[in-house]
């Protein structure tokens, strides 16, 4: 057997050398790798260009002022409390009865928003309210007073200009003011008290066809003003020169053949849709409105399919061809709709035009943080707004007992944040996250392509989304929330 021929030496170099070279190799382009995703994460890393500033509305935001007030009734609340409720019985019995005598007093005239007897039953609802949440089982009794003067101050309201301060103020303290006293109570009621979810509004009339939904008849044409359990729900029910309870709104199509009973509302993560009415429960909801036409509108005289006619043209809509939501929140321009506008925009072609009482966002703070969510019109409709339309009637209102608190305690602290804001600036977000997120909204954009929802909804820019998880992650302090003070 021959010896093994030794290598070279240069060839035996070259054939150490390999390993190396390739680690070599390996490394560089490791490292040029390295720097090419960070010179991308540093692109991606770019913040987007700062809107204009908006003067927004340019009217004064509503404000209470009777911190004293919400104080004497804490103070009473605890007092009455101390007292039990054998001995407030007859306090309670006064009290009902010469609410009731107000009410009487203004049913089946006409008087002025600035009249005395109204500011006399807004302050008698407040009055009774620390002593029925002592005594809950005269919550019923409350319950029917709260109605019956929520409603006459809708027909009252009628005869007013709710684009005008004073009218526009009187009403939204009675509605939403009696709205918060009537909660109140029920927040204080024990468990073992039965606090009824349902309750009626007033009696109208409709010839659409109809449907139940959680023990209530809704009929075609009918409109759902809700509140959504997302911590931006309640920015959107707040974020108004008059701070309300609601951020959605949707409208009910019944089909007059099958019966069959479908939602049609904007969704931010895939524009206008249509749902069932299980699939509009399954997003959570903690209070619901049932809004209808009234049937004395000259338009309903004369047509009373209307509503039906309305819902049918959204759903034919809806159908054909897709609707991206509006973040703009331009309630004239509906090839993009939020979910108000879907509401408006069926009902504008029958002549009825919602909203008789503009929405006006001119705080500050609310057009920064607005603004750098993408809105840009301030003078719009919002949902907690369309309750005080004198062409609606509220016929019916649900709430979900466990999550009542829940809604509070949002509105509570997102009242704090905004009070905290500086004016000018934007909502703030996590600047490392954003070149993640963009690629999260590329991703989306190639399924919105195919009709598909990504993790970033439709028009909503990855600024945008960290933004709105900024406010999803807001904690909450216990001192921010008080009772009595709305």
């Amino acid at each position: 057997m021959k010896p093994p021929v030794p290598l070279q030496p240069d060839i035996a170099a070259e054939y150490k050398a390999r390993p190396r070279n390739r680690l070599r190799r390996a490394a560089t382009i490791l490292g040029r790798g390295a720097l090419f995703l960070a010179l991308v994460y540093l692109v991606l890393l770019i913040p987007e260009p700062r809107a204009s500033d908006s003067p927004g509305a340019g009217k004064q935001p509503f404000v209470w002022k009777q911190d004293h007030f919400w104080s004497e009734l804490e103070t009473q609340f605890i007092q009455a409390r101390a007292e039990g409720c054998p001995n407030l019985r007859d306090r309670i019995d006064t009290g009902l009865a010469a609410t009731q005598s107000l009410l009487g007093q203004c049913s089946g005239i006409v008087l002025p928003p600035d009249d005395p007897i109204f500011l006399n039953l807004e302050t008698g609802l407040f009055r009774l309210a620390p002593l029925v949440a002592v005594c809950p089982q005269r919550l019923n009794d409350y319950i029917a007073l709260a109605t019956r003067a929520r409603s006459e101050a809708k027909i009252q309201s009628l005869h007013w200009d709710l684009n005008a301060p004073s009218p526009r103020q009187r009403l939204y303290r009675l509605l939403f003011g009696t709205r918060m006293a009537l909660e109140e109570v029920m927040l204080q009621a024990p468990s073992s008290v039965e606090v009824p979810e349902n309750i009626t509004g007033t009696a109208t009339a409709s010839s659409a066809p109809s449907v139940r939904l959680l023990g209530i008849e809704l009929h075609s044409g009918d409109i759902l003003v809700s509140r959504g359990g997302a911590p931006t729900s309640a920015l959107i029910a707040r974020g108004n020169d008059y701070p309300g309870s609601f951020s959605h709104v949707a409208l009910v199509h019944v089909d007059e053949k099958s019966g069959r009973a479908s939602v049609i509302e904007a969704h931010i993560e895939r524009g206008v849709a249509v749902s069932s009415l299980e699939q509009y429960l399954a997003d959570k909801k903690l209070r619901i409105v049932v809004l209808r036409l009234r049937p004395d509108l000259p338009e309903l005289i004369a047509d009373p399919m209307l509503p039906h006619r309305a819902a049918a043209l959204a759903m034919s809509k809806a159908t054909s061809h897709h609707i991206p939501y509006d973040f703009a929140m331009d309630y004239h321009d509906h090839s993009a709709q939020f979910c108000s506008e879907v509401v408006s925009a069926a009902y504008e072609p029958t002549g009825i035009r919602l909203w008789k009482g503009m929405s006006f966002l001119s705080s500050p703070a609310v057009i920064s943080w607005l603004g750098s969510l993408g809105v840009k019109h301030f003078e719009t409709q919002e949902p907690a707004d369309l309750e005080y339309d004198s062409q609606l009637c509220l016929v019916a209102e649900w709430r979900d007992r466990s999550t009542l608190f829940k809604a509070h305690v949002d509105d509570a602290v997102t009242d704090v944040m905004l009070e905290e804001a500086k004016p000018g600036e934007s909502l703030p977000y996590q600047l490392p996250l954003l070149p993640v997120t963009r690629l999260a909204k590329a991703y989306s954009w190639t399924l919105n392509l195919f009709g598909r929802v990504g993790p970033v909804p439709e028009g909503m820019s990855a600024t945008t989304a960290l933004r709105v998880k900024t406010i999803s992650q807001r904690p909450c302090r216990q001192s921010e929330v008080r009772p009595w003070a709305s």
